[in-house]
């Protein structure tokens, strides 16, 4: 799963802004109870899912109230069947309550992510193909998407502009051809991985001699796609990208291409259900 340490920061701002818009400056419906009052809530799932969010749950009622307490009992990257329990509280009523839509809206968007991700990985497992994630991502959400899809059983491809090169059109354009893009890439960040997007067969043999470290097959036919295999030789990591979806990627996973990008791993997320119910502390 993608590790989660340098983005500590992210996931309180996330919580911070989502909170904010929702309690705003204050939550009139949770002051009919009174401030004392303790209470204790289940959180279930009404449907079949793969759990992934925990991080996300946990601080918005750490940054809500340190009295609440969080007691998981699913697992990140666990399948589930709905009705089951996933965690459990126990702390201030005002706070359970104040948290849920925030808590849930992380929840539910974090775990269907994830959910969708293993559909998809579990169709190629018997094949060598990495599926890989794409920047088609909800905004301010990249890194719960990308953790998300890697709790899924899927592979994230860059997080964002700066850790890795995707030469596309545009780039190739103005830096003059594809041999020169990629050239200036592995002079300008030696050691990060340059990945030039290619459209028909005569591009990747000219991003195979400018030594690309991946090339991506945009939009090419099944036929082209294994005349692409043929012509790498394994001299580049092959990626295709493009009109994937569930009835074409087991063929594409066949052809023997290293990757396949599916942007409907993020960009078409359909939320978990997911229910709270509170029950109080006699």
């Amino acid at each position: 799963m993608l590790d989660l340490t340098p983005f500590r920061d992210t996931i309180a701002a996330n919580v911070r802004a989502a909170l904010a818009e929702d309690i705003g400056s204050g939550d009139i419906t949770a002051q009919l109870v009174p401030a004392e009052r303790q209470a204790r809530a289940r959180v279930i799932t009404r449907e079949d899912c793969v759990v992934a969010g925990r991080p996300w749950v946990d601080e918005v009622f750490r940054q809500l109230d340190a009295g609440v307490t969080v007691e998981w009992l699913a697992g990140e990257g666990e399948r589930v069947a709905a009705g089951s329990v996933l965690f459990r509280l126990a702390g201030p009523a005002r706070a359970l309550l104040s948290g849920e839509r925030a808590a849930l809206n992380f929840l539910q968007t974090i775990a269907g992510t994830a959910t969708a991700a293993r559909r998809y990985a579990d169709l190629v497992a018997h094949t060598g193909v990495q599926l890989l994630d794409t920047r088609k991502t909800l905004p301010g959400l990249r890194i719960a998407q990308k953790y998300a899809v890697s709790a899924g059983g899927c592979h994230n491809h860059r997080l964002g502009l700066w850790d890795a090169f995707l030469i596309k059109e545009n780039h190739i354009a103005a830096a003059g051809s594809i041999a020169a893009a990629i050239t200036a890439a592995h002079r300008i960040a030696p050691g990060r991985p340059v990945e030039v997007e290619v459209e028909n067969l005569a591009e990747l043999a000219a991003a195979l001699d400018a030594a690309a470290d991946i090339v991506m097959l945009d939009d090419f036919t099944l036929a082209d796609t294994h005349a692409a295999v043929q012509l790498n030789q394994r001299r580049a990591k092959l990626e295709i990208s493009g009109g994937v979806n569930e009835q074409t990627l087991v063929t594409l996973a066949g052809t023997g291409v290293d990757y396949i990008s599916i942007g409907s791993l993020t960009k078409h997320v359909r939320a978990v259900d997911l229910s709270m119910r509170l029950e109080e502390i006699p």
